[in-house]
């Protein structure tokens, strides 16, 4: 990995280097997929067959395209036991972690008999995009669906592209019915968003979509914000080390590398007040990257993404950090607790030498599917509040709105909305 001084110009030049990766810098796929939402939207169920043989090779009708329960079954009976109860384990911590987040509607009542309040109401249906083909990502199974279902969510509709001979990876479905779905369609791609964000005579029209794709996917979620809700724009993935002296470099190594092998374009930096360590990390790198099974996907991260930098202080450090606004934070510092203080911006943030970032990724129970590309400055981790609405609750007496009156009828006609100022007058006439 390059090691840089930090300084200004440094910093200003990475953000602008890792924002190139945003989904939405790859307007050329825009049409493509534009014309992949428009023909479903027109031809509904035969278009997602017909595109579903063109881009996954998969024959699909009206009779297979939906998982059955003994799909189901057959998955969960001959799959590792083992593996099972490892999924199961993890779905108990993101269950009782997102138990936390569940929030409760609440009337607050005054003398003059105003009420007012909030109504916490679960969306009705969801849809869960789910990756398949060339890999399959139980995790994200887990941490999309979890959170829907303690919501309170009617109805969870998972979508997720089938192999040539029409099955889904076991492992997904084994996932899927340890999480709670509802319901299961073999179809992935724009088309699949399309079918959830519009409708077809099989797949219902939900009213907010989530989870990770390829950047069709990414783009197709893009394109029918508005008609749904979606959870974010997922670019790809990154991490941030803030390393002192202190820190053992072989950990620093391993975690950095544990981002980088994602793809190409995955982002791994560790910003460091020690020129030693950042040797010692360099060094490790390479005796690590020897012996893994994705060293060249690793190799071309690293070269285009990989940065070690040298901080003067830990301020300095914290600061670069808040500018990045990276998706996974680890601090491998003493005092880190007092660290961790000074960060605003970062997706999941992991302290200390035993919070390796894939403990985040699987087990611990926060959720995984964090803001990318700096946008943790004001997007936050997929959570039950995703999948909740809030209603207002306004209810006054009488004599509450003698009270308020005239300052809301002088506010109304400083705006020239005298109608708005006529709807209260005409109660005290």
């Amino acid at each position: 990995m390059r090691i840089v001084k930090l300084t200004e110009e440094t910093r200003r030049n990475i953000v602008k280097d890792l924002l190139k990766r945003s989904p939405s810098q790859y307007t050329e796929y825009e049409e493509t997929v534009r014309d992949i939402i428009n023909d479903v939207k027109e031809n509904g169920d035969e278009a997602l067959f017909r595109l579903t043989l063109k881009y996954d090779k998969c024959s699909l009708d009206s009779e297979s395209i939906k998982v059955t329960k003994e799909e189901i079954d057959e998955a969960v009976n001959g799959y590792d036991k083992e593996l099972i109860g490892v999924m199961e384990r993890a779905a108990a911590n993101i269950r009782a972690y997102h138990e936390k987040q569940k929030q409760n509607s609440w009337i607050d009542t005054k003398e003059d008999g105003s009420i007012l309040g909030q109504k916490i109401t679960p969306i009705e249906k969801v849809g869960v995009y789910v990756p398949g083909g060339k890999a399959a990502y139980p995790s994200s199974t887990l941490m999309n669906i979890i959170p829907a279902s303690v919501a309170g969510v009617d109805r969870i509709v998972m979508v997720t592209p089938a192999g040539a001979d029409g099955k889904v990876s076991d492992v997904t479905l084994v996932a899927a019915h340890i999480a709670g779905v509802d319901e299961i369609y073999k179809v992935g791609g724009a088309q699949a968003i399309a079918a959830l964000a519009f409708g077809t005579d099989i797949i219902p029209k939900v009213d907010k979509i989530v989870g990770p794709g390829n950047i069709f996917v990414a783009l197709a979620k893009k394109a029918v914000f508005g008609h749904v809700s979606i959870d974010s724009i997922a670019g790809p993935s990154e991490i941030l080390v803030i390393a002192d002296e202190t820190a053992n470099p072989r950990y620093v190594a391993a975690d950095l590398l544990s981002q980088a092998e994602h793809d190409q374009l995955a982002s791994s930096i560790l910003i460091t007040t020690s020129r030693e360590l950042a040797d010692k990390v360099n060094a490790e790198i390479d005796i690590f990257t020897a012996g893994l099974e994705r060293s060249e996907i690793i190799l071309k991260s690293l070269e285009n993404y990989g940065y070690i930098l040298i901080a003067d202080d830990i301020d300095e450090a914290c600061s670069a950090a808040n500018e990045i606004a990276s998706e996974h934070l680890e601090i491998l510092t003493k005092d880190a607790f007092n660290v961790m203080t000074k960060i605003r911006n970062a997706g999941a943030i992991f302290i200390g030498e035993y919070s390796s970032e894939p403990l985040g990724d699987y087990y611990a129970g926060p959720n995984h599917v964090l803001p990318t590309n700096g946008t943790a400055k004001f997007f936050s981790p997929l959570s039950v509040d995703a999948f909740i609405k809030k209603s207002s609750i306004i209810s006054y007496s009488c004599d509450a709105l003698r009270e308020a009156a005239d300052d809301i009828m002088s506010f109304a006609r400083s705006e020239g909305l005298t109608a708005h100022a006529n709807s209260i007058k005409v109660r005290f006439e």
